[in-house]
């Protein structure tokens, strides 16, 4: 590791402000904090800004729904996001909106810098459009039938079936995500980067280990087809920035996000006196690292790298992506109480076990990580409580209560503190390379020696023993130098747990550099308990409390009105509607019935056996659409004698009739047999 100070800007993705964080989120704050941190420890600088993403069609939506205005939305939301970073000690040097005078400059700024150049185009083109809304939709506001595999209801620009991508005007009977209506073609002039010019540049910087190799890979397969000009503009009525020069037309909010990154950035030069250009501009000598997810390297390693060369600004050092995050190995779900809001998480447990747990699982690649529930509170009270926090416990007694809290003058046996100190270079290494978990095994395993040592020595023995009495000391110090070089080296997971550990240490705020330094005839304070254990009941609370958000979010959710719904029907008792016994079934086998216009037969296994059910739904699905699914049925309906046979249950669906019904699809990790309640 080098010893000369650097000069670094690190950026998270801007997370929307369309709703709250939750801990599938946290991932990447908690990679891109940790990673911070280890920098500041350093004694580098390393400055750390992001801001909420607070344009888009969807945030404009949202804002009606709630009878609110969009700037009453993002305000409301940037409190909520800043309040969950905060509680998570996420740590950012500035925190702003992309709905920021700083980013309506740059934004300007850098379309203008392009435009001159000759990198933008227009050109009409059709585009969906809502008659009834009368506005034009965006891609995720438009869903249908697949045009590769012919699945239902899937977004307007990617099938999450086949993976297919295609434009929103290529699929089957699309419906409007706004009003339900069937969107129309109508032409509009739009305004597109024409990205293939720089194609020469980004296949040199893509290639040039500024991204991890899976990402170039993939880069490599979108430059070799050739890159399509990107529209950047957006028609009104639309939430964000207007085009300079093209009154009715909007930035898309792909094209202003990114550039939030400088504006945030702007805004935390302007707050200190720091100069913009020394980190922003083309022959800067700054470091610049943008941490994301996977599924949004495109923007930021192809489109976003294009707009800052052609305005002449930096382009990044490094782009880091990683995966998402699953829970028990499947991904989150409502339904099972696993998609787990940040302030939910911390209502009930403390932000750093999760930390700790995350750390332990990243490394530098773009696998998926899994939070194991049972694994997570193993591990944490093992780790954490069991090891590290346990090595304090058993010494700080000894200290303060037969030595006047007074550690020894002088270090009897070092050897152990120069395994740390030894140790202490590969770890570093590997928080630099981003390979936390390599880290965090190094630690632990540290931490397992450091209480093999007092194990072996015994302190609660020889404390009976008189001539014994300057061994325990020299034992007990030993081990409270161990547990504050541990301390320093889990600092970027753990701050919390240090700046405790500091106040029981009696020491001031500690650094990397502080490793080598042993305290020695120094005085620390009465210990007391750092961390505690996990109880299952805690986790249980937290998946409780995600269920009923969730029913609550469902019960609140604006409701469809339209003159040609059906009346509600006459009101049943809750014992009527109880009797219902709604389970999950899995279709096996789909198939048309003969000389029925609206039947399919399906053959549907609910755990415990399979059933025969026919279901009004052929003028919506075709049957191999079907077969694999799983879908919701009354198990408990008496068998129905039909022309074409017994039907031995009921299908859920819902929908006026026609192309427009869907079969009711539980979340992942339903099972066959499963009963809804």
């Amino acid at each position: 590791m080098s010893s000369q100070k650097r000069k670094i800007v690190v950026t998270s993705a801007l997370p929307y402000a369309n709703g709250p964080i939750h801990i599938g989120h946290m991932v990447e704050y908690t990679q891109t904090d940790i990673w911070v941190r280890f920098q500041k420890l350093q004694g580098h600088e390393c400055i750390y800004v992001c801001a909420d993403d607070a344009h888009g069609t969807p945030i404009m939506l949202s804002a009606q729904k709630e009878g609110i205005t969009p700037q009453e939305l993002i305000d409301r939301v940037k409190v909520e996001h800043q309040a969950d970073f905060a509680d998570f000690q996420v740590n950012f040097d500035n925190f702003h909106s992309t709905h920021s005078e700083e980013n309506k400059y740059f934004a300007t700024y850098i379309y203008n810098q392009i435009k001159e150049a000759g990198h933008i185009a227009t050109r009409t083109i059709s585009q969906s459009y809502d008659p009834k809304a009368e506005m034009f939709l965006p891609d995720r506001f438009i869903k249908g039938e697949c045009p590769n595999c012919g699945a239902a209801d899937q977004y307007g620009d990617n099938c999450e079936v086949c993976g297919a991508t295609y434009d929103p005007t290529e699929l089957k009977n699309p419906k409007s995500v706004v009003t339900g209506e069937t969107p129309v073609l109508k032409d509009s002039k739009q305004y597109f980067f024409k990205l293939g010019d720089y194609s020469e540049m980004l296949k040199e910087w893509t290639r040039a280990g500024h991204i991890q190799k899976e990402i170039a890979n993939k880069m490599d397969e979108w430059l070799e087809e050739g890159l399509r000009d990107w529209d950047i503009s957006r028609n009104a009525p639309y939430w964000g920035f207007e085009i300079p020069d093209a009154p009715g037309k909007y930035f898309y909010v792909w094209m202003d996000a990114p550039i939030g990154y400088l504006a945030s950035f702007k805004n935390w030069c302007d707050k200190t006196g720091h100069d913009f250009d020394d980190y922003w501009s083309a022959d800067s000598k700054a470091e610049l690292y943008h941490f994301i997810g996977k599924d949004i390297a495109r923007f930021h390693t192809l489109f976003f790298p294009a707009m800052l060369h052609g305005a002449g600004f930096r382009k990044p050092t490094a782009v880091y992506c990683h995966g998402f995050l699953t829970v028990d190995g499947q991904k989150m779900s409502k339904s099972r109480g696993t998609n787990i809001k940040a302030r939910t998480y911390l209502d009930h447990l403390n932000p750093e076990y999760l930390r700790y747990y995350f750390a332990a699982k990243l490394n530098s690649g773009i696998e998926d990580i899994d939070l194991n529930l049972e694994d997570f509170m193993a591990r944490v009270n093992s780790d954490l409580v069991g090891k590290v926090v346990n090595i304090a416990s058993r010494c700080a007694g000894f200290i303060v209560k037969k030595f006047d809290a007074k550690l020894s003058d002088t270090i009897s046996d070092d050897s152990l503190n120069q395994k740390f100190l030894a140790a202490a270079e590969s770890i570093a290494n590997d928080y630099e390379g981003r390979e936390f978990s390599k880290a965090m095994r190094e630690i632990m395993a540290l931490a397992d020696l450091a209480n093999q040592y007092i194990d072996e020595q015994e302190p609660w023995v020889r404390i009976k023993d008189a001539s014994q009495q300057q061994n325990v000391q020299d034992t007990c110090s030993i081990g409270i130098n161990c547990f504050r070089q541990l301390i320093i080296m889990l600092k970027p997971v753990l701050p919390n747990l240090a700046k405790q550990a500091e106040a029981f240490l009696n020491v001031d705020d500690l650094q990397w550099s502080d490793l080598s330094n042993n305290l020695t005839g120094h005085s620390i304070n009465k210990f007391k308990p750092l961390m505690t254990r996990i109880e299952k009941d805690r986790i249980d609370a937290i998946i409780k409390a995600s269920k009923e958000a969730q029913a609550t979010e469902a019960q609140l959710a604006p409701q469809v009105t339209d003159s040609n719904i059906d009346p509600i029907a006459d009101e049943i008792s809750f014992e009527d509607f109880a009797k219902l016994d709604l389970r999950v079934a899995k279709i096996v086998k789909a198939e048309a019935v003969e000389k029925a216009d609206k039947l399919l037969q399906l053959t549907l296994d609910i755990g415990i056996e399979q059933r025969n059910v026919f279901a009004g739904i052929k003028s919506a699905y075709k049957p191999e659409q079907l077969e694999g699914k799983l879908t919701v049925m009354v198990a408990n309906l008496a068998p129905r004698k039909m022309r074409f046979g017994v039907s031995e249950g009921m299908v859920l669906a819902a929908g006026p009739g026609g192309k427009d019904i869907h079969i009711l699809n539980p979340d992942d990790g339903a099972t066959p047999g499963m009963r809804i309640k």
